[in-house]
């Protein structure tokens, strides 16, 4: 029988930056009520995905020439809103599967966060995680009236001590604080809820929270630490790992990293599922899905530009300096943005020029290329995951539609649960407990 693996939806956390794309309706009118993503976790349910994961950027881009012109024209990120916001819709509309917004710590201060992800905990009861983020744009920054952001090492380092901050307020109500005694009239035991006073360099926090505990003690932490001081960082307080690699041999050395890291501080390394980024290309035949796949690379090869501003947003890098026909190795490319995206690019790119490396890189995103029937995938799948050793895939599929949606939840995950790969039920009420389930 083989190793099941767990299913995530990395969400690009607007639904509008698919309105150009084929089958996507009249999106980029509709999109500010939430119906295709309310709709999409109600979907991901009845294929008992673990989560869902709300991508997040609180600013407009303007690293291609200077210029907000082209992320504005084509919606590439914008408009975006308060991804708190949709979790709470989102979860409202469901009962079983995890959602997970992104929250920077640069945006929020500890108190704020953990009140906010404790509140948002509660009302899933115990269905909320939290894509902690440390920021990589000078822009977003600025927008709350920092200076710009701190070197991509000691981003970490603040991380650290931002953790103890909410780590120590989730801790300030122990189990069974809450006595709800309607005969002793107790509703709170307060000997058993506890300041949570916190000073270090960069945090001050006193606490305890007011809003209560949470029903999973703390939320699901979800981090994509890709740089070693990323994976450092995510080996000691992530749950679940979104990681952008390519090849099964880059998986299986990433996932290995991460477990030994994880090891040497004392954890231990099955209670963290690293979830690998893919973008299955499906049709009833195999031809089918060939042809599909030359029609995505002819729309994406068509809007080079449109990929190397939106892959400089996250890199703080302006492509547009470039002549595209510039071997990428000639370049002298470094950010203080996704360390690991930019190497990650590098490595594909070789001595290939710009445009073919962004087309090599970008024009059919994914850790491995899956393409075939939904039988045919569901076999890719399970030969990738044996290569690596685990633990699943996080669908990332950047023209979000309700046909793309259907083709995965009806269409591919029927497979993968047909040859035991995924499961057909959940086995708890919360989060946590689904995603170490297996």
């Amino acid at each position: 029988m083989a190793r099941p693996f767990h299913l995530g939806w990395f969400l690009q956390g607007s639904s509008v930056q698919a309105w150009g794309e084929p089958w996507t309706g009249a999106i980029g009118r509709d999109w500010m009520v939430p119906e295709l993503f309310c709709d999409m976790a109600r979907a991901l349910e009845r294929a008992c995905f673990d989560y869902i994961l709300i991508e997040d950027s609180s600013y407009v881009g303007e690293s291609y020439g200077g210029s907000r012109e082209i992320y504005l024209r084509n919606g590439l990120s914008v408009p975006r809103q308060d991804p708190s916001v949709i979790a709470t819709l989102m979860a409202a509309q469901t009962k079983r599967i995890g959602i997970v917004p992104t929250l920077s710590t640069f945006a929020y201060p500890p108190y704020l966060l953990a009140r906010l992800v404790a509140t948002l905990d509660q009302i899933s009861s115990g269905r909320i995680g939290w894509n902690m983020v440390t920021g990589s744009s000078d822009v977003a920054a600025m927008n709350y009236g920092l200076p710009g952001m701190p070197e991509h090492d000691l981003r970490y380092d603040m991380a650290d001590e931002y953790m103890a901050a909410v780590n120590g307020l989730w801790d300030s109500w122990e189990p069974g604080a809450i006595q709800a005694d309607t005969e002793s009239g107790m509703l709170v035991d307060h000997t058993k809820v506890h300041p949570a006073p916190f000073e270090g360099r960069w945090y001050k926090t006193r606490g305890p929270l007011n809003s209560g505990p949470c029903p999973q003690g703390r939320p699901v932490i979800a981090q994509a630490g890709g740089s070693p001081r990323g994976r450092q960082f995510a080996s000691l307080h992530a749950d679940t790992i979104v990681a952008s690699v390519k090849g099964t041999a880059a998986m299986r050395a990433y996932r290995e990293d991460v477990r030994a890291r994880a090891a040497a501080q004392g954890r231990d390394p099955d209670s963290i599922k690293v979830l690998f980024l893919v973008n299955p290309i499906l049709g009833d035949t195999r031809e089918e899905a060939e042809l599909r796949k030359r029609q995505k690379l002819a729309r994406a090869e068509a809007h080079v530009p449109r990929l190397l501003a939106h892959f400089g947003k996250t890199t703080n890098i302006d492509f547009s300096k470039y002549d595209l026909d510039t071997p990428v190795d000639q370049l002298d490319l470094h950010t203080n943005g996704h360390q690991q995206s930019l190497d990650d690019f590098k490595r594909v790119a070789g001595k290939r020029s710009l445009r073919q490396a962004m087309m090599a890189y970008r024009g059919i995103p994914g850790s491995v290329d899956l393409l075939g029937t939904p039988d045919e995938v569901a076999g890719q799948m399970a030969e990738a995951m044996e290569e690596v050793g685990g633990d699943g895939f996080l669908m990332s599929l950047p023209d979000v539609s309700r046909r793309a949606v259907a083709e995965i939840a009806d269409g591919l995950v029927p497979a993968l649960q047909a040859r035991g790969l995924t499961r057909r039920a959940y086995g708890h009420a919360q989060f946590r407990d689904n995603l170490l389930e297996f």
